[in-house]
C-alpha cells in the first residue's frame, strides 16, 4: 500500500496555525473536507470521534509524530491528510515531545483491513530519521509532496 493511495495530493499543509491538540485535529479535518469533498456537515462529527480517539490514548507516537485517526460513516474509503507544524504542538506524545508531522486518517466504519495496513505504513515510513528530517525542513506542500512520492516508491 502506497500513502498517496489514499492522500490526495490537495490535502498536505505545510504550516499548520494551531498551537493545541484539537485546534491541530480541526485544521487537519478541514483540509481533509476541501480536498476531498466531504460535506462541511461532517466536520464537528469528525472532529468529536477523532478526539474520543484521543481520549483512549494519544496517537502521538513519539520523534515529533502523530497519526490521529478513526472511523466514520462521513467517508465511503481510507482518506488521509497530512499537517506539518513548524513550531511543534504538545500533542500528549509518548516521549513527552512536541509533535511537528501529523498524518491523519479517516476510514470507513467497516474497513478494518486497509486502516490497520495505513496505519503500519504511515508508521514504518516515519521510523525513518531521515524521512522525518526531510519532511520537517519543508517549506510547502509541493516539497512535502514530493517526499513522500519518492518514499512511496522506494519502500513497498
Amino acid at each position: 500500500m502506497k500513502i498517496m493511495d489514499f492522500l490526495s495530493k490537495k490535502a498536505i499543509a505545510a504550516d499548520l496555525k494551531s498551537a493545541k491538540k484539537e485546534d491541530v485535529i480541526k485544521e487537519l479535518v478541514d483540509v481533509l473536507l476541501e480536498s476531498e469533498g466531504l460535506e462541511k456537515k461532517c466536520r464537528n462529527k469528525l472532529v468529536e470521534q477523532l478526539m474520543a480517539r484521543e481520549a483512549l490514548g494519544s496517537t502521538a507516537i513519539g520523534q515529533g509524530v502523530g497519526i490521529p485517526h478513526t472511523k466514520s460513516e462521513c467517508v465511503n474509503k481510507l482518506v488521509a491528510s497530512f499537517g506539518l507544524s513548524q513550531k511543534g504542538v504538545d500533542f500528549d506524545s509518548l516521549d513527552g515531545e512536541n509533535v511537528y508531522i501529523f498524518f491523519l486518517l479517516i476510514a470507513p466504519i467497516d474497513s478494518a483491513g486497509p486502516h490497520l495496513k495505513a496505519l503500519a505504513r504511515i508508521s514504518r515510513l516515519l521510523k525513518d530519521k531521515y524521512f522525518r528530517d526531510s519532511l520537517k525542513e519543508c517549506k510547502d506542500e509541493k516539497s512535502i509532496l514530493k517526499i513522500i512520492s519518492q518514499e512511496d516508491e522506494k519502500k513497498i
